[in-house]
């Protein structure tokens, strides 16, 4: 289970309390959506195997119920950034093929084989040292163009010239698509052209390599090879930007109101004051803010609208500054009466997705779902 999330039983009796929640928002998961996703982009990996990557506690719905609903599912294959992430993970599926995308730390190679996991070596450094632990199953990483992790071409090049490599224990070569999100980017055919290269040096020792992403399940190109590994796409985000989501939605946020209030034309909302009623306006408080993961970019002012939320099915704009836990939005336009406190705001859900929301911060999707409060009731459906 996440050491971050919040579970909290309620007893039957009272789940229509609208106070019983004693952390405010409530986060809900739908797994049958989120297996659902990987269905799909299983079948477009076909007859690739379609893993799943679970990083960032599985992008921030945990990564306990995530990987068992995934395992559940048949996906056999899991990434993750770091070695505790790894972890938890093996807790969570005991039988999978769990590869570690960020390398191996220094004095780190007996954990890695107590709880059989696999690194992903994108250094000489790094194969040494797995190399003198034993060299058990591993991937390396090949650098295509993001120049962030793994081998150069050059250095993969003098890797390949080795027979050394074929002690490491090899059984996955992969690399890291930079725009697959963008269909006519030069750089996708680029970046395939050139580990299509560097594959052929280690082939056929290396049987399984590769390369696609979310987005890239999507591609022209279809560079799926003999295993993608999805992350974004899993969650509800939409892998086609510009396109219809092909995903189903995975989350949904709502925050109770705590308070409702009336305001005059020309009265001021939140900190420093810089959002200002052109009307007489109804201003709701949600319980929910910057430190439940709500970026304070969504912030409202009189020069910039902020983010929405949606009350009674009304689209309701925030008002004002965002707080370290509330925030003020505009109820005016609901039925006179109609928001009493305690009634959800939903900030994900309803035609709100998590792009939407990412448009409205000034940011990427990702950022949003990675950033979902540790303080929310967590809820899986």
């Amino acid at each position: 289970m996440s050491p971050c999330a919040v579970w909290v039983f309620i007893p039957k009796e009272n789940m229509s309390n609208p106070f019983i929640n004693p952390h405010g928002a409530l986060l809900t998961i739908d797994t049958s959506a989120l297996v659902a996703n990987w269905k799909l982009l299983a079948e477009l990996a076909k007859p690739a195997e379609c893993a799943a990557v679970v990083k960032a506690d599985a992008y921030g719905l945990g990564v306990e119920p995530v990987v068992q609903a995934l395992v559940r599912a048949g996906c056999r294959t899991f990434f993750v950034a770091h070695l505790g992430e790894a972890m938890e993970a093996r807790k969570a599926a005991p039988l999978s093929n769990i590869y570690v995308l960020n390398g191996m730390p220094p004095g780190s190679e007996e954990l890695y084989g107590l709880y059989r996991l696999r690194p992903v070596l994108g250094s000489i450094a790094e194969m040494a040292r797995w190399k003198k632990a034993g060299a058990g199953p591993s991937a390396l990483h090949i650098d295509t163009g993001m120049n962030r992790l793994g081998l150069s071409i050059e250095e993969a090049k003098g890797l390949s010239a080795q027979e050394a490599w074929k002690t490491l224990g090899f059984e996955l070569i992969l690399s890291h698509l930079v725009s697959a999100e963008e269909i006519d980017n030069p750089l996708n055919e680029a970046q395939i052209t050139r580990f299509d290269r560097v594959s052929a040096w280690f082939a056929p020792n290396i049987k399984k390599r590769s390369l696609a992403n979310s987005s890239a399940h999507f591609l022209a190109q279809k560079p799926r090879y003999e295993l993608t590994r999805p992350g974004y796409a899993l969650y509800g985000g939409n892998p086609t930007p510009g396109q219809p989501n092909p995903m189903l939605p995975v989350v949904r946020l709502e925050a109770p109101i705590v308070q409702i209030r009336n305001v005059e034309t020309g009265d001021h909302v939140g900190y420093n004051a810089q959002w200002t009623a052109q009307r007489p306006s109804v201003i709701a408080t949600i319980s929910l803010g910057y430190a439940d993961g709500w970026l304070r970019t969504m912030s409202a002012t009189n020069s910039k609208l902020g983010g929405h939320a949606i009350v009674n099915g009304v689209l309701c704009p925030f008002a004002g500054r965002i707080s370290m836990d509330l925030i003020t939005i505009d109820i005016t336009d609901c039925d006179e009466g109609s928001v009493k406190p305690g009634h959800k705001a939903v900030l994900i859900g309803d035609g709100i997705k998590i792009d939407d929301v990412a448009v409205m911060a000034g940011t990427n999707g990702y950022e949003i779902l990675t950033s979902l409060g540790s303080r929310y009731q967590r809820k899986i459906v």
